[in-house]
């Protein structure tokens, strides 16, 4: 037999002829007598032992949904729909169970698998001691809970305390002792942002970061946070240091809207979140991050904001195919579980103060068009006002929540074609609508001409039109009284301007021409109508009041225009304060402030006294000016001493090189024009300047 090489390795040890070598004998593997195994599973086979199978393995995405409806088999249907309705907003339910009794009659609870963990502990969080009506209260938990609420320990110790994390100051910004406003400048497309604090003699930059978002930035309602946008969804900053407050996760988010509370964020993408349409559209809790429920994008193109927020976040309402939808907080769930049909409805909008919203229903065949004010959440239409031969309607709300403007665009002929319907003979009417008055009276004020332009005074009761042919464009000012139509304050004629801005505290105003071949301006003073000043800025593409109606900003976007970027500040007055050519300018915003804490009798005995303040004001404006005057003066001096400094080094170098000079020259003096006199040539150049003619009589 031959050998294999393995045994010639083995063979080569010698062995003893007294040795006995039986090798058809199996070995003996046992352990010795008195042998103690005390070597633990754990060590010897740990990598293995984190793979044993769980009884709780799988059921990580199943949660148990008690305190259900006990129902029989002929409305099981029906409490499926409703369980799916609710618990579906998380995530995608896989699996459902509803146990029942032997008479086919439901338990109670039921038990629902979703795709993944995270959406099962989002549903938890979320439905847990939330009532589905006044007898049913969902008690929500995760299926392997059970195991940890069985292992409870007999004795109760006390949970470790957690560290204090300090949460950093969200308006701090308000407690600046100067009461300096903040502004936003953006560079480009996402590529750099500044903060800038609008100081005293010149602002002061308090925060640059470059890619800080990858298209543009938004201020909250209220001032509090920063919003940036990036491809993975939006992020917030708040603080001194402006630090990432919360980030919300929406791939390719492009457009975002708050809630004027600043509660709440809605976030829309174009991009649906792994082919899921639902996710398009998500409203988010601003100070948890959790997200709150998610909608279909539109059926039909529509303006942002698609959700349009009440005055104190209880409500939010979106339009749709004849009808209005009106959702509540914190349920997130249809006012009444219904919306409101409301055939032919085309725009609606919130009052800036109360819960009333208003909107208008278009022309039916014989029936006319109408605007209706509907209180909520009892549903009552407390004003409506038919209208005839309406085109179009523009709901205004004065910012005071006073009046109510609804521009109705008329005609006097009509023709249908196939697909499109056109208007002739169209002429305008503003019906102005008395919110604070005993039954809400409406007043009409009729204008012939094409309207370019209308804007309430924020803090009063005037409001102004721009309208006219462009070749003779008016601006108009009405005064609402009460009691009797709106009167006509003053009508300026043949001025350059479409667009017109109130200051923030009424009364002053900005009339511009916006676009690349404007660039006008006009500051007014509507107590009087006194033009404060005129003056232009060439191809400016946006206007903007700061929040204390002191500063006004005019810009040329780099979006719009490419040459001259940059931006204007200037006082109310129309007096020039500071340029800004900055390349690649893209976008200026003040930051907003809170609504004052002070009432308005304590607003009025301010402006009664604010003369015992002025020499206080002026005397920190002295020092101010007088210690930038000082600043300045250092800054000239140390700059003189410097150049002095460094013209006597080299006029010293100049004189230590003079006779290298000479020699280099044959010994002549070349320093002044006046020393080689034999190698000068004086010459005299004549040439004809003017010549003039005088006739003497």
């Amino acid at each position: 037999m031959a050998k294999k090489k393995g045994d010639e390795k083995v063979n080569q040890t010698p062995q003893s002829d007294n040795e006995e070598q039986n090798f058809d004998e199996e070995p003996d593997f046992d352990d010795p007598e008195g042998f103690v195994d005390d070597i633990p599973d754990e060590e010897l086979l740990a990598d293995i032992l984190e793979q044993k199978p769980k009884e709780s393995d799988g059921y990580e995405n199943v949660i148990v949904v008690d305190g259900c409806p006990q129902v029989g088999p002929e409305r099981l249907e029906k409490l499926q729909s409703v369980i799916n309705k609710i618990f579906s907003k998380f995530g995608k339910i896989v699996n459902e169970y509803y146990p029942t009794t032997e008479n086919g009659v439901t338990t109670g609870y039921i038990f629902l698998e979703y795709n993944n963990p995270q959406n099962a502990a989002e549903a938890v969080k979320a439905t847990n001691n939330c009532k589905l009506d006044k007898q049913h209260t969902f008690l929500v938990n995760l299926f392997t809970d059970f195991k940890k609420y069985s292992e409870i320990p007999k004795e109760w110790e006390p949970p470790s305390p957690q560290p204090f994390k300090v949460q950093s100051d969200l308006q701090w910004y308000l407690m600046d002792p100067d009461c300096y406003d903040q502004f936003l400048v953006g560079i480009g497309t996402g590529v750099a942002l500044q903060v800038w604090q609008n100081a005293l003699p010149e602002p002061v930059l308090l925060q640059e970061r470059p890619n800080w978002t990858e298209t543009y930035a938004v201020w909250s309602p209220l001032g509090t946070y920063l919003a940036t946008f990036h491809w993975r969804g939006v992020a917030l900053w708040a603080g001194p240091k402006f630090s990432q407050f919360q980030k919300f996760s929406h791939p390719e988010a492009r457009f975002i809207s708050f809630s004027p509370c600043e509660n709440y964020i809605v976030t829309f993408s174009p991009s649906s979140d792994r082919g899921n349409d639902d996710k398009k559209l998500i409203i988010w809790d601003i100070r948890t991050g959790q997200e709150k429920r998610s909608f279909p994008p539109p059926d039909e193109y529509v303006t942002w904001p698609i959700f349009r927020w009440s005055k104190d976040d209880r409500f939010f309402a979106r339009l749709g195919p004849d009808m209005l939808s009106v959702y509540e907080t914190p349920g997130f769930g249809l006012l009444d579980k219904k919306s409101i049909k409301i055939p032919g409805i085309r725009d609606f909008s919130w009052s800036p103060t109360d819960n009333v919203l208003a909107y208008w229903v278009a022309e039916d065949k014989d029936v006319p068009a109408r605007v209706t004010l509907l209180e909520l959440p009892n549903r009552t239409e407390t004003r409506s006002k038919n209208l005839f031969s309406v085109a179009d309607c523009k709901i205004h709300w004065q910012k005071s929540g006073d009046y109510l403007c609804v521009k109705v665009d008329r005609y006097s002929k009509v023709k249908k074609d196939k697909n499109e319907i056109k208007y002739s003979g169209m002429y305008y009417n503003f019906e102005i609508f008395h919110m604070r008055e005993k039954e809400i009276p409406v007043d009409s004020v009729e204008i012939k001409e094409p309207i370019q332009a209308f804007a309430w005074e924020p803090v009063g009761s005037k409001f102004s039109i721009i309208h006219g042919d462009p070749a003779n464009i008016c601006i108009s000012f009405y005064q609402v009284n009460t009691g009797q139509a709106p009167t006509l304050l003053k009508k300026f004629e043949r001025k350059p301007f479409n667009h017109l801005f109130w200051s923030p505290m009424g009364q002053f105003m900005v009339l511009a021409n916006l676009g690349l071949t404007g660039g006008a301006l006009e500051f007014l003073d509507t107590n009087d109508f006194t033009i404060m000043n005129v003056s232009h800025h060439y191809q400016m593409s946006g206007i903007e009041w700061d929040p204390t109606g002191r500063y006004v900003v005019t810009g040329v976007s780099s979006l719009k225009c490419k040459m001259d970027c940059g931006y204007y500040i200037w006082s109310f007055q129309g007096k020039i304060l500071r340029r800004v050519m900055k390349e690649g300018f893209a976008q200026f915003h003040w930051r907003p402030r809170p609504p004052t804490l002070l009432s308005e009798k304590q607003q009025k005995e301010i402006k009664k006294n604010l003369k015992k303040y002025y020499s206080q004001f002026e005397s920190k404006d002295r020092m101010r000016s007088s210690k930038a005057s000082k600043e300045l003066v250092a800054k000239r001096t140390e700059q003189m001493k410097k150049h002095v400094e460094y013209r006597e080094a080299k006029t010293q170098e100049w004189n230590e090189q003079k006779p290298r000079r000479l020699e280099l020259r044959n010994y002549v003096d070349t320093d002044g024009l006046d020393t080689d006199q034999s190698n000068t040539v004086e010459e005299v150049v004549e040439f004809f300047v003017k010549e003039e003619q005088t006739v003497i009589e």
